[in-house]
């Protein structure tokens, strides 16, 4: 009773504030060769709630923005339920931008149909005014094309699976060619990997699964929120390309378990 009693205890009150940093190398990912590697920030899932405050996520941005990347990425799920006040979170955030180009995609969370029936907001309103006070680029069903140390990239970003919002049709198609750049897709959600197969990239950046959240022996992670239980965390070859799943930062219900929260750094070799 006692061990039970204190692995409760560790889940709620210790593992969901203990951050980790995960720095993650990606090899060559296109036929051009860059001598300059570009560093990549990915931060996921900072669910600001009752029980993942904001002093929790500002600790996380303290940490991501020591490890001077060039590029910051947020794939989603800024909320859970609905927030009243954004203007203190959009001061933590405005660090990104302040610091290096920063761009976002949204989750399921941040509003529309998944999100109201869960007792969410039914639009994405709340998040837009977020991300533009902080002045972060969201990329909802768009792309951006940018140049890091003279690397060019194509930063392509889809909207949310479950809140009916990817349509990779029309990011792609307003995508110009390449020209040499590298194409990096933004999307919550890994299972939306299957909608975006039929399209031209090279790196999918997701959150959303939070690790799995719960890691039990022997189980693995059977809670993670993902039809496809191969790609959880971490990066995956997959079709002959790279996918990277980060835990994130927040969680629901206050509760991690064998799955730390997580800060991670991809470096594009």
């Amino acid at each position: 009773m006692l061990t039970s009693a204190s692995g409760l205890s560790y889940a709620r009150w210790i593992e969901p504030r203990w951050l980790e940093i995960s720095r993650i190398t990606i090899p060559r990912i296109s036929p051009s060769d860059f001598a300059t590697p570009v560093r990549l920030l990915h931060l996921s899932d900072f669910h600001l709630s009752s029980v993942v405050p904001l002093e929790f996520i500002a600790e996380s941005v303290n940490l991501g923005l020591a490890e001077k990347p060039d590029v910051i990425v947020l794939t989603g799920d800024f909320f859970t339920g609905r927030p009243a006040k954004i203007d203190s979170y959009a001061a933590v955030l405005a660090r990104f931008a302040a610091a290096a180009p920063t761009f976002a995609c949204l989750g399921n969370h941040d509003g529309g149909r998944w999100a109201e029936r869960s007792g969410g907001m039914g639009t994405i309103d709340r998040v837009l005014t977020l991300l533009g006070a902080a002045r972060i680029t969201c990329l909802l069903n768009e792309s951006c094309r940018i140049a890091v140390r003279g690397r060019p990239l194509q930063l392509i970003g889809v909207g949310d699976l479950w809140a009916g919002m990817c349509n990779p049709g029309k990011a792609f198609g307003v995508t110009p060619p390449r020209s040499g750049a590298e194409r990096v897709v933004l999307n919550h959600n890994p299972d939306a990997k299957d909608l975006l197969h039929p399209f031209d990239w090279d790196v999918m950046l997701s959150g959303h699964t939070h690790g799995g959240q719960v890691r039990l022996p022997f189980l693995g992670a059977p809670f993670a929120p993902v039809r496809d239980k191969r790609f959880i965390e971490g990066l995956y070859r997959w079709e002959n390309r790279w996918m990277h799943i980060t835990a994130g930062v927040g969680n629901l219900h206050g509760i991690r378990f064998n799955c730390r929260p997580k800060v991670s750094v991809v470096t594009l070799a």
